[in-house]
């Protein structure tokens, strides 16, 4: 007996909203509703917050890149410099971090990337096109490997080329930013 009252009394107070919409307004012409919605999808107004540079303090980070996959660890960093890890994420400003990379020349790579992976360098002449292993680059300039498969990871302009200047890359286990207390990225 109690849920039936309940039932009704619900019942009356929405024939009554009905009939105060009826009164103020109009009934639209094909389906003979009020104009006025029952209910308020959302009652609370978000603002969205955009980052700029001032508001945000930039952090150190740093990466054993030893026995890591080269693919895996590159995203995770490239979504450091870009800010990703953040709430104040924002795509047009430079919310990241920097990123210091320690053992590059450590680096996995899965299948046969190691001897059949090239670079290409070109010189700007003609046949000035010049091919270098994955091997080799790993015994000249082991920097070089991770700093190529981040860059592609990062925007291709402006935003982008300031973002890799965050980027600290270092063959051994010794690195030089011992003063900023880079704190270890997991």
């Amino acid at each position: 007996m109690v849920e039936k009252t309940a039932e009704n009394d619900a019942e009356k107070h929405l024939c009554n909203k009905k009939a105060e919409l009826e009164e103020i307004s109009p009934k639209f012409p094909l389906t003979g509703y009020p104009s006025i919605l029952l209910f308020t999808a959302f009652p609370k107004t978000m603002k969205t917050t955009l980052a700029t540079k001032s508001d945000h303090t930039k952090s150190w980070y740093v990466v054993d890149a030893a026995n890591e996959t080269l693919g895996r660890i590159s995203v995770k960093i490239a979504n450091v410099l870009r800010g990703r890890h953040k709430p104040t994420y924002t795509p047009h400003a430079d919310t990241g971090d920097f990123v210091v990379v320690v053992n590059a020349e450590k680096i996995k790579v899965s299948g046969k990337k190691n001897t059949d992976k090239n670079y290409m360098f070109y010189s700007g002449w003609m046949g000035g096109e010049s091919y270098v292993s994955m091997s080799d680059m790993r015994a000249k300039k082991p920097e070089f490997i991770i700093e190529h498969a981040v860059k592609g990871m990062l925007p291709r302009n402006k935003l982008g080329r300031q973002m890799i200047k965050k980027l600290k890359i270092h063959a051994g286990p010794e690195h030089p930013y011992e003063a900023q207390q880079p704190t270890p990225l997991v």
